[in-house]
């Protein structure tokens, strides 16, 4: 079991969204929320450019790398390799829906081979010293949560898991759309909730339409902790409340000007590489979500930003534009 060195609060590894840029922004909102990465197959870890899909910056501890892959002797060579590239944490995908993972025979499939499961995690025990932990749905298809999360979860910590992370629906892995998959299957967090009073030596977190930092904390009456995904990433202001809300620090009041200044000092050390202004800033713009100006934020971003040659000018005159003065007033 995962002790002190755990988090109660983390960003969901979304596909196409939580990249390196992704993480170092939000570490610039909390200190303390475990970040995690996009899912990384296993094949791509070992075979593929690892700088590019697994460096990050060493600003993005506590950072967690998860892996997707159903083959135990692959998943331990990839986690030795994250394990090396210096992630705290390795997880397991055993909840992506999408048909990619499908055809592969791993992600939320695997909630129907179990034991397949426990197999991977405890090759990946035996091949880091790090944490290696697993997040699963509460079942697939017509399976029965209360059985198949119960199976899930006693064989992959029976194999040493540290922690299990559950998003609290349904995958329907016939009939539904990744995206259909994320909003219509049901939310049941009182199943989650059932599953941690079982194992109550176990960590246990919850995932799935947790909006804000205060339903958080709710649900932390309940299980270990909580991974926000698309809230955190729509409104990524939101994380700025989590330190003082979750880990007891002091509350401190965003320096917006000095993060705007921050991110564009990234933005240039990226562009310097090759890179382009627009891969930091599309995970910018629900920053200054409800604020007067965000619009003209958004639209600034989500075109100038993405022409070549855009620098940290166009997000300095994208930050003029939130009009913070306004929002006291209102207030």
């Amino acid at each position: 079991m995962l002790k002190n060195q755990y988090y109660r609060v983390a960003v969901a590894p979304m596909m196409d969204w939580t990249d390196r840029h992704c993480r170092f922004f939000h570490r610039q909102l909390t200190r303390h929320a475990l970040l995690y990465t996009e899912m990384v197959v296993a094949d791509a870890a070992i075979h593929g450019q690892r700088e590019r899909l697994l460096g990050f910056d060493a600003v993005e501890h506590p950072v967690a790398l998860q892996l997707g892959g159903s083959d135990p002797r692959k998943l331990a060579e990839a986690a030795r390799i994250g394990e090396g590239f210096g992630y705290g944490e390795i997880n397991l995908n055993v909840g992506c829906p999408s048909d990619r993972v499908q055809s592969g025979t791993f992600g939320a499939c695997l909630m129907q081979t179990p034991a397949l499961v426990a197999n991977c995690v405890a090759a990946m025990k035996a091949a880091v010293a790090i944490p290696v932990t697993v997040k699963c749905r509460i079942g697939v298809d017509d399976q029965d949560p209360e059985v198949a999360l119960d199976a899930l979860a006693d064989g992959v910590f029976a194999a040493g898991a540290d922690a299990l992370w559950v998003h609290a629906r349904k995958a329907w892995l016939q009939g539904l759309s990744p995206k259909e998959n994320r909003d219509i299957p049901p939310l049941d967090y009182d199943r989650v909730y059932r599953l941690k009073a079982r194992l109550p030596q176990r960590f246990i977190g919850i995932n799935g339409g947790v909006p804000s930092i205060d339903e958080a904390v709710r649900h932390l009456g309940h299980v270990d902790g909580v991974m926000l995904g698309r809230a955190a990433y729509h409104t990524p202001g939101i994380l700025a409340g989590a330190d003082a809300a979750l880990y007891g620090t002091v509350p401190e009041p965003v320096d917006f000007a000095a993060l705007i200044e921050t991110m564009a000092a990234y933005a240039a050390r990226h562009i310097e590489q090759g890179g382009r202004l627009g891969h930091v800033t599309r995970h910018m713009i629900g920053l200054f979500h409800g604020l007067p100006g965000a619009r003209r934020w958004r639209q600034i971003l989500s075109t100038d930003a993405t022409k070549p040659g855009a620098g940290g000018e166009v997000l300095r005159a994208a930050f003029a534009a939130i009009d913070f003065a306004g929002a006291e007033e209102a207030a």
